[in-house]
């Protein structure tokens, strides 16, 4: 398969958008994000139509929408624990609005179904050069920002008030970790579309942290999972003709399901050796 240039593009494509997803998630669980994560792939898609309607491409109206939303998302910075409803309220109203903006750029663009299933599911076999240099460019800045971000995002993931106390820009932090997924989530709807965007941003850094992995250890899996996920979808759509986000998503929900058979069997057995040891 590998004799065609648009499974290389396919391969080469997936890979960088793994490398995004893998770190990008890993922090988006950490923090309890995930509704963002899905409510951002889900805007993306509303900028694409727009984009396809002015005659942009779509990944530029995905990357712009996803941006916007995701700073308005991250002004309910996670200081304000004690408003959770407001957050969860800012980003269903953005998301609902979103959409409806996105089924309006669609009938004006006089979009068809296959143009609204491209846009919804991905079309991975369907990347070019161009969309791989723009890939590249998003995984850069990603990786650039998440590398300045990382420690004070750390910090005050896992203990917000004390990191405010410390001094530590809380909202700042949040608000460049929300753009950052916001181009995380853009380039995963290269892949697997603006519905199923999520599910590698999500699968394989659910997976490593119910492994209860270091953050290091953790990031690292993540993206190692998210590139078995996409790799392996591409292989069995090669093989079976179904689409590929169809074996990412069974592939992340296997994952994870996995993960916590093992990490119960793991306790089983320290329970059992820490029995036979007292007696």
């Amino acid at each position: 398969m590998l004799e065609f240039e648009f499974m290389r593009h396919a391969f080469a494509g997936c890979a960088l958008v793994s490398v995004i997803a893998g770190p990008v998630g890993w922090f988006l669980m950490l923090r309890r994000q995930a509704f963002a994560a899905h409510a951002l792939s889900h805007i993306g898609f509303s900028g694409a139509a727009g984009a396809v309607w002015l005659g942009f491409p779509p990944l530029a109206g995905m990357i712009a929408f996803s941006l916007a939303a995701g700073l308005a998302i991250g002004s309910e910075h996670e200081a304000d624990r004690g408003a959770p409803v407001q957050r969860d309220g800012t980003i269903g109203l953005v998301l609902a609005a979103s959409l409806g903006l996105g089924t309006w750029f669609l009938h004006m663009a006089n979009g068809a179904s296959s143009l609204a299933t491209t846009l919804l599911f991905g079309d991975v076999l369907g990347i070019g050069r161009n969309t791989l240099f723009s890939l590249l460019a998003v995984a850069i800045v990603c990786l650039s920002g998440l590398g300045v971000l990382c420690r004070p995002l750390l910090f005050s993931s896992l203990a917000p008030q004390v990191a405010q106390a410390k001094g530590v820009p809380v909202k700042i932090a949040a608000l460049g970790f929300m753009a950052v997924c916001a181009l995380a989530c853009s380039a995963c709807a290269e892949v697997a579309g603006a519905l199923l965007a999520f599910s590698l941003m999500i699968g394989p850094p659910a997976t490593a942290l119910r492994l209860n992995l270091g953050p290091l250890a953790g990031v690292t899996v993540s993206t190692l999972l998210a590139l078995f996920l996409s790799w392996g979808g591409l292989i069995l759509s090669w093989e079976t003709d179904a689409p590929v986000p169809l074996w990412i998503g069974l592939g992340a929900a296997l994952l994870y399901g996995g993960a916590g058979l093992w990490v119960r069997f793991r306790n089983l057995s320290v329970r059992t050796t820490s029995s036979i040891r007292a007696q």
